[in-house]
C-alpha cells in the first residue's frame, strides 16, 4: 500500500472525529504487516484524560482483530505543520513496532515522514530502569 492510499484512509476517518472541546480532529490509519488497514479517529471527553487518541484507537482495533505487527501509520490533522503522535501514543506504538514508519499530513497535504525510533528513542529502557528503582 502506498503512503498516499494510507493517508487517504486517515483523511476519510478524520471526518468522523469527535472533538467538540479542542476542535482538533485527528484521523489515523495503521497498516499491518499482513496488509490490513485499521483507521480510527480521536474521541474527546470533557474529562481530558479520558480522551482517546486516533492512533491508540487504531492500535486497539488492530489488536482486537488479531494483528500485532505494524508497518506504518498515517496521521492527518488540520494544522499548519504535520502533527506527530503524542507521547502516550508513541509509547503504545513502540510496544508493537519500535521502528514504525510515520507519515504525517495536514489537510493542505503538507506531508512529513518520520520513524518512531526518531521520535521516541530508547522507549523500553527508560521504563525498565524506572521500575527497578521502585
Amino acid at each position: 500500500m502506498s503512503d498516499s492510499e494510507l493517508l487517504g484512509a486517515a483523511f476519510g476517518v478524520r471526518q468522523r472525529a469527535y472533538a467538540p472541546y479542542s476542535g482538533f480532529a485527528v484521523g489515523a490509519a495503521l497498516l499491518t504487516e499482513s496488509g490490513k488497514v485499521f483507521a480510527a479517529c480521536n474521541v474527546e471527553n470533557i474529562s481530558l484524560g479520558l480522551t482517546i487518541c486516533a492512533e491508540r484507537a487504531a492500535v486497539a482495533a488492530a489488536v482486537a482483530a488479531g494483528e500485532r505487527k505494524f508497518v506504518a501509520i498515517a496521521v492527518v490533522t488540520d494544522s499548519e505543520e504535520p502533527a506527530v503522535p503524542c507521547g502516550a501514543c508513541r509509547q503504545v506504538l513502540s510496544e508493537f513496532s519500535p521502528d514504525l514508519r510515520i507519515v504525517a499530513s495536514t489537510l493542505a497535504r503538507r506531508i512529513q515522514g518520520f520513524s518512531l525510533s526518531q521520535l521516541l528513542p530508547l522507549p523500553k529502557q527508560g521504563i525498565l530502569e524506572a521500575s527497578r528503582d521502585v
